[in-house]
């Protein structure tokens, strides 16, 4: 990772990191874990190991907090945001510690980081396909993400160089079909959601036609997500909508996927979504493995 670049991991609070960890060993090993007898708590070394090539390893931060808390120490051979590979097994990292440690927190480490370098994997491959297009807008994420494992989700997209998008609900305002449906209109769904969020939050409007984006934006809208249009249909709409409304911004949401990405990609258009980020994604290979003791 480049040393101007900004370290995904320093937002990532301790607390929570911790939180988390105690978490999945807890949901991992709720009472006694018998298998921990054949080993002890003598000291043991394991190699961590990526059997997926050119993967971008992320989740690290996560691996090293679950480790901490069953007493290992982790040292890294790859960074966050590095292309591991190109060989067929590669040797990421070192974990030390008491032999019934090592083995109560593999299976949560290696889920998590499995999962997180899947996502930056293809968060990578994506960024790169939207800008050989030449576009400068932003890749994002969507709020489809695992139930209690977002955080891991959306750090996994930062790492890999896209816009998580929105953390949650509080974090922006976001008016679906199904909130102007229930309100009204998008002009009353707009003003009700204006007076609570104020000015500190950014208010998008789901719409399904240039006319929805015209009142939406008119509402005073910061955001238009054109939502499901055709490639082409969205290139004109958008520029529509940036012709009467220069300063809004235009995400194109829906049906996009990694083969079709470059059809969405256009100079009116200034963020794309996409929910195949974290719905479906292949997730990387990782093993550890127990090195074994010389015998003397």
């Amino acid at each position: 990772m480049s040393a101007s670049r900004p370290v995904p991991g320093h937002a990532l609070p301790g607390h929570a990191l911790t939180r988390l960890a105690r978490d999945w060993l807890a949901e991992d090993t709720p009472g006694f874990d018998p298998a921990g007898v054949c080993v002890g708590s003598g000291e043991l070394e394991a190699r961590l190991l990526c059997k997926t090539p050119h993967t971008v390893l992320a989740g690290g931060p996560f691996f090293t907090a679950v480790f901490t808390e069953v007493g290992c120490s982790v040292e890294w051979i790859y960074q966050e945001g590095d292309q591991i590979g190109p060989g067929a097994v590669t040797l990421v990292a070192v974990v030390r510690g008491p032999g019934r440690g090592l083995l109560l927190g593999e299976r949560p480490a290696l889920n998590c980081l499995a999962r997180a370098s899947g996502i930056a994997t293809r968060c990578c491959g994506l960024r790169a396909a939207a800008r050989a297009t030449g576009w400068q807008g932003e890749v994002a994420g969507t709020r489809k993400t695992t139930p209690g494992f977002r955080l891991v989700e959306k750090y996994a997209m930062l790492v890999g160089g896209v816009s998580t998008h929105r953390m949650d609900l509080s974090g922006m305002v976001m008016i679906k079909d199904n909130h102007v449906w229930a309100s009204g209109s998008i002009t009353e769904a707009v003003a009700a959601a204006r007076s609570v969020c104020g000015f500190s939050s950014r208010v998008e409007v789901e719409c399904r036609s240039v006319e929805e984006g015209r009142e939406a934006a008119a509402a005073g809208a910061d955001i238009v997500m054109l939502d499901n249009f055709h490639p082409q249909e969205l290139q004109a709409a958008a520029r529509t909508l940036k012709v009467q409304f220069p300063g809004l911004l235009i995400e194109a949401s829906g049906g996009v996927t990694p083969e079709n990405l470059a059809g969405f990609c256009g100079p009116h258009v200034d963020v794309i979504s996409l929910g195949c980020i974290t719905q479906g994604c292949p997730v990387a290979d990782f093993s550890l493995k127990v090195h074994k003791p010389q015998s003397r």
